[in-house]
């Protein structure tokens, strides 16, 4: 299991929010390192891949975690 190096919970919010909470999160995150984003919104398994392949993170998935989806996005170069 891979370590994030931060972790958001956007749990209860919906789109765009839990998008743009990570868009801010990546925005002072290195590149290479990873960020955990649990959101329910179920629109978010769209939007968070969608998001990294127009600004150049790598999305690493997704897995369900007690009602929430948890995305892992591996930071780009920004």
């Amino acid at each position: 299991m891979m370590t994030p190096d931060e972790d958001i919970d956007a749990r209860g919010l919906l789109c765009p929010l839990p998008v743009l909470k990570a868009r801010k999160a990546l925005l002072r995150m290195a590149p290479g390192q990873v960020l955990r984003i649990a959101a329910t919104d179920r629109a978010s398994v769209i939007d968070m891949p969608h998001f990294c392949a127009q600004t150049g993170h790598e999305y690493l998935g997704a897995t369900e975690e007690r009602g929430a989806l948890v995305h892992l996005i591996r930071c780009g170069a920004v």
